[in-house]
């Protein structure tokens, strides 16, 4: 693992903070994504602290808009030229309605969009590693979700709950025909479910707000969180294993919402446009 090189997004909170923190405990190099420079910051000097072992590194990135996203590309490929795992894990949760600069609803943004151009982007950096992997962090919540190409990405439908699910399920939907992609390319490319996991996503004020934070009290841990995202990252045992759905560690078909081929192409040609 010491000739190893891995980017997390989301990597200064949450499930994000512990697959950072696992990484560099196998003696891995990681690169920490991070939307806040201050909380990056201080999330590198903490796991360096306390992990001792693996090199951490900080790139500042605001995957909630297009350009933020290219950029973030950009800035990687320049730092990296070979990454052995691209590991999308951040994720936000919609209380509200809000649109980014480029009309897009952020939900369907961050939760799809961005990681699905970093991972064409960063394309190039994960070749030349040899034998890399894509690992997205999902939700099982996207059974739940409803996509309307006229009305998700921008918002038109939102909802407190509907949105979050869209979002991921927007995520399954194109998980294989980029598996398909990837083949024989040297990168493989699978998804994950994580577990109900007790972090800061969807988190609101006021009476509702508390009762959630009563309820999270009962979910599992971030540490407990990033044990699958980890493993399918760097268990020796899945080196060949492309274009599954595993709920934590293990392997799932996909619901009937993500199984509609129509949809998937038609939301994979909306997401190449909405990149340029």
């Amino acid at each position: 693992m010491q000739s190893k090189r891995y980017v997390v997004t989301g990597g200064n909170a949450g499930i994000g903070y512990e697959i950072v923190r696992g990484l560099a405990q196998k003696s891995a190099e990681v690169v920490l994504v991070s939307r806040d420079e201050a909380r990056g910051r201080t999330a590198q000097a903490e796991l360096q602290a306390a992990t001792g072992a693996g090199k951490i590194d900080l790139v500042v990135g605001d995957l909630g808009t297009v350009a933020g996203t290219r950029q973030l590309a950009t800035d990687l490929l320049a730092a990296y030229p070979t990454l052995d795992g691209l590991i999308n894990n951040a994720g936000v949760w919609m209380t509200r309605k809000v649109l980014n600069e480029d009309g897009l609803e952020l939900s369907f943004m961050v939760n799809h969009l961005a990681p699905f151009m970093l991972s064409q982007l960063l394309l190039p950096a994960l070749q030349a590693a040899g034998h890399a992997r894509i690992v997205h962090v999902n939700a099982g919540l996207y059974v739940k979700g409803k996509v309307d190409l006229q009305k998700t990405p921008y918002g038109k439908d939102f909802g407190r709950i509907r949105t979050y699910a869209n979002s991921k399920l927007c995520a399954v939907l194109t998980l294989p025909e980029q598996a398909r992609r990837l083949a024989g390319n040297s990168v493989t490319v699978n998804m994950v479910h994580p577990g109900v996991i007790r972090t800061g996503l969807g988190d609101t004020s006021g009476v509702v707000g508390w009762l959630l934070r009563q309820v999270k009290r009962q979910w599992a841990t971030p540490l407990q969180g990033a044990v699958a995202p980890i493993w399918l990252a760097t268990a020796p045992e899945l080196a060949e294993q492309c274009g599954i759905y595993f709920n934590e560690q293990v392997p799932m078909p996909l619901a009937d919402n993500a199984q509609d081929e129509a949809l998937a192409a038609a939301l994979w040609q909306l997401s190449e446009r909405l990149m340029q």
